[in-house]
């Protein structure tokens, strides 16, 4: 039984006892070499540093502290002007764009006046005309541009526009009634 159990053990033992073994030694020679050497000999201390001197790598890592907060420092005092200055900015694009809204409500109501006013004229006209005599109103509508034309003729009342556009060139017209039928060709159906 003792074979069996020595055999199972095996290389795993061995290896085990090898590293105990190892560190027993290198702890014996350490303290043999501590045990020879005299109170004489042994290693210098390194005097206590005094309580006001900084080591070096500490003031190092405080100086380079100090700056990187230095920059911080500035950098925030950089986007408080930053800041300032947008502020002044949007007060003064609000203002603008207040005033702008201001404009265009006048523009808007200086364009419906003067929309209004020129549609009044165009009626008036339109009546005039066909308050004239036909043949007289022919002979005026005979030079006008046929698009300046077709816009009266057909503001006017069906039973004037007729006589006027009898007392017409057959060509003149023709020219007017094109114009008439198409322009509301473009218009959207939908």
């Amino acid at each position: 039984m003792t074979r069996e159990f020595r055999r199972k053990r095996g290389p795993l033992h061995v290896i085990a006892v090898l590293l105990v073994l190892s560190a027993v030694m290198r702890t014996t020679v350490g303290v043999g070499e501590a045990f020879a050497k005299s109170p004489d000999q042994t290693e210098p201390h390194e005097p206590a540093p005094e309580p006001n001197a900084v080591e070096t790598p500490t003031s190092d890592i405080l100086t380079a502290l100090k700056a990187r907060e230095e920059r911080l420092a500035a950098r925030e005092a950089i986007f408080a002007d930053r800041v300032q200055a947008l502020n002044v900015a949007e007060g003064e694009v609000t203002e603008q764009i207040a005033a702008l809204r201001q404009a265009e409500e006048a523009l808007s109501a200086t364009l419906a006046l003067a929309d209004t006013a020129a549609q009044s004229d165009l009626g008036r006209l339109t009546t005039v005309y066909e308050n004239m005599a036909p043949k007289d109103a022919s002979a005026l509508f005979e030079q006008m541009p046929p698009q300046f034309a077709a816009g009266f003729l057909g503001m006017m009342d069906p039973v004037a526009a007729a006589k006027v556009m009898a007392g017409l060139t057959p060509e003149t017209a023709y020219s007017f009634s094109v114009v008439l039928a198409g322009r509301n060709a473009l218009v959207p159906t939908r």
